[in-house]
């Protein structure tokens, strides 16, 4: 092809490109916006808060494990909303790290559910908190006997095509990458990802940006929540979980890691409830999430 020739062409498609209305642009990530069941501060049913997540913005939720199975599935259907995931229930409260077998199984069956919960609804991922390493519970035994009955609802989560996802929390029990990485080296199976919080980190540990590259494709859903880096009051009371973009995450830094390790998919806001307290507080974090993908 002869220069001008090329340069016309050139030309014609940059002019072309210019005059793209913004509504057909590429989005700049893959990312989708869904909201913790639990941290929904509308009062009213099931419905009455889907309805109100769907006017203020969002994709879809994450419900809880052991609702109310026909309310829920009516009210993904009518409002259009997606189950982004389902956190299990009763995983604080009857930890698989448990010392006594009972309390176990209570944990284990609570996993099962949630599973089942999450096939009806139509999502891939199960959140959970896999032990608490405390009160007698040593950071070892936690890691032992989770795995343990993880391994057990391992054929369950095959069958059913949902992943367990375990989330780092303040359970005084994986607060590195790399010990979130040997746990599921640990485990060994496709079935068992990560649901990487962003907020859980930072004013413990490492920052969030610096857990991404180490867990990598592991990370099979994101909790999108801000920190605050102020130390705790004289009473030992932690700071208020500060608004998205007011708190200390770095989030243009979260962005690009997650950007590297080509995250796409749901991110589930778990900011308190009075941010989400009806249809305009919960449209504002919305709107914050959207401001946060952009960057």
């Amino acid at each position: 092809m002869k220069r001008r020739a090329f340069l016309k062409i050139s030309a014609g498609a940059a002019v072309a490109a210019a005059l793209v209305p913004p509504a057909f642009a590429a989005p700049k990530r893959a990312l989708r916006k869904a909201i913790m069941y639990s941290t929904i501060g509308v009062k009213g049913t099931v419905l009455e808060k889907f309805r109100a997540m769907k006017a203020a913005g969002f994709d879809g939720v994450e419900p809880m494990g052991a609702m109310n199975r026909d309310e829920v599935v009516a009210a993904l259907k009518e409002t259009g909303l997606q189950a982004a995931s389902v956190c299990d229930h009763i995983h604080w409260v009857k930890p698989l790290s448990a010392p006594d077998e009972a309390t176990r199984k209570i944990g284990f069956d609570g996993l099962v559910h949630s599973l089942h919960d999450a096939h009806a609804y139509g999502a891939t991922s199960v959140l959970l908190v896999p032990g608490v390493a405390r009160n007698g519970v040593t950071y070892q035994q936690c890691f032992e006997r989770s795995i343990v009955e993880i391994k057990k609802a391992i054929p369950v989560a095959r069958d059913l095509g949902v992943k367990i996802a375990i989330e780092n929390v303040g359970n005084d029990f994986i607060q590195t990458p790399e010990q979130a990485v040997d746990y599921l080296d640990a485990i060994g199976s496709e079935w068992v990802a990560w649901h990487f919080d962003i907020g859980n980190v930072g004013r413990r540990g490492p920052a969030a940006e610096q857990w991404i590259p180490l867990l990598g494709k592991r990370i099979n859903r994101i909790h999108i929540k801000d920190y605050s880096a102020a130390p705790p009051d004289a009473a030992g009371k932690a700071a208020a979980r500060p608004k998205l973009l007011d708190g200390d995450t770095n989030w243009p830094a979260v962005m690009t890691a997650l950007d590297k390790v080509g995250y796409a998919g749901w991110a589930i806001s778990e900011q308190p409830g009075n941010q989400a307290a009806d249809v305009e507080t919960a449209r504002d974090l919305a709107q914050r999430m959207d401001r946060i993908f952009a960057l």
